[in-house]
């Protein structure tokens, strides 16, 4: 796969994850077993700019042709999705949230790996 497919693949899920987190936060929460009120439904939304922020750049980095800027694209998407997998795992230990969060660790993995291979192997035609 090259690395502009991944990038637009990352930008689809990931903006409508994060437009849905932002405009129904409470629906968002009560899939992971979270109670919805004022201060967590903040957090959700707040949550979901950071998705949907992560959507944008990778949606504006799909067309990047200097190796550098690849690079700090794929390692910046990297961490992020690291990051993710981490809070995630860590939500799901202590029971913050529920079953679901393994769907969200699965996507998290997914992108850390994808971007872990674009960013070390650097293949020619990403």
């Amino acid at each position: 796969m090259r690395l502009k497919n991944f990038l637009v693949i990352t930008a689809v899920i990931m903006l409508c994850q994060g437009a849905y987190a932002m405009l129904l936060p409470a629906t968002v929460l009560s899939q992971y077993g979270v109670s919805s009120g004022p201060v967590a439904s903040f957090m959700a939304r707040y949550a979901g700019m950071g998705t949907f922020i992560m959507g944008l750049l990778a949606f504006f980095s799909r067309g990047i042709e200097d190796n550098r800027a690849k690079r700090a694209v794929t390692l910046t998407l990297l961490i992020a999705n690291a990051v993710g997998v981490v809070i995630s795992a860590a939500g799901m230990i202590s029971g913050v949230i529920g079953t679901s969060g393994w769907v969200v660790i699965g996507f998290y993995l997914f992108f850390a790996i994808g971007y872990s291979y674009f960013h070390f192997t650097r293949p020619k035609d990403s």
